[in-house]
């Protein structure tokens, strides 16, 4: 990592209260965790799309099409893995600074990363929305087929199959994909805002 020892944070004159003052609402980041194929992004572009429809500004960050940019240079190896979480999650603070509701769908699939992902929203609105999946399920869903690749040895380290995941602690809201539908899942955790003030400006 770059020393940053001689580079000062350049404040300007709109501030992210200024932005959620001009949208009519407040932001923050809706951090989707959980195996590959639970529904984390499904949910999360649904999601995106009912907040659009509310008047919302909001914006969802996924896995893969992170990869095809900004991470592109990444494997998913533990020290790759970390580096795209802390790109994430500093864009991510970007656009809620921007005044956008930001909506994550990454597997961050060990724990001291959510802790980490937390601590770096202490100032900010934030929920960890665990998409709850039996690696069977997830399995049999396979939509890209890379459970498969995973366990024919042509994918290394992945999530669930040669590399750990940490169910979460102590996430905001769990979504047991299993049981419930998309719509159903969805609703849950539209729910779960409107009862928390999610989007209210303070």
């Amino acid at each position: 990592m770059a020393n940053n020892i001689n580079t000062i944070w350049h404040k300007g004159y709109v501030t992210k209260p200024d932005r959620n003052r001009l949208n009519k609402h407040d932001s923050g980041v809706i951090w989707f965790t959980g195996l590959s194929a639970s529904g984390k992004s499904t949910i999360a572009h649904n999601i995106e799309k009912r907040l659009f429809e509310e008047g919302i500004r909001a914006y969802v960050f996924d896995g893969d099409n992170i990869r095809h940019g900004l991470n592109e240079n990444l494997g998913f190896s533990i020290a790759d893995r970390k580096e795209n979480i802390r790109r994430i999650v500093h864009v991510a603070k970007l656009f809620v600074d921007a005044g956008i509701v930001v909506l994550c769908a990454f597997i961050t699939p060990l724990q001291d990363q959510r802790e980490y992902i937390r601590s770096r929203f202490k100032d900010m609105k934030y929920i960890e929305v665990y998409v709850k999946c039996s690696i069977e399920e997830c399995l049999r869903r396979d939509p890209k087929g890379l459970y498969q690749k995973a366990q024919a040895g042509i994918i290394k380290n992945y999530t669930g199959i040669s590399s750990p995941f940490e169910e979460p602690d102590n996430p905001n809201l769990i979504i047991d994909s299993n049981e419930l539908s998309i719509d159903d899942s969805v609703a849950r955790v539209c729910e779960y805002l409107a009862a928390t003030g999610f989007s209210k400006l303070q």
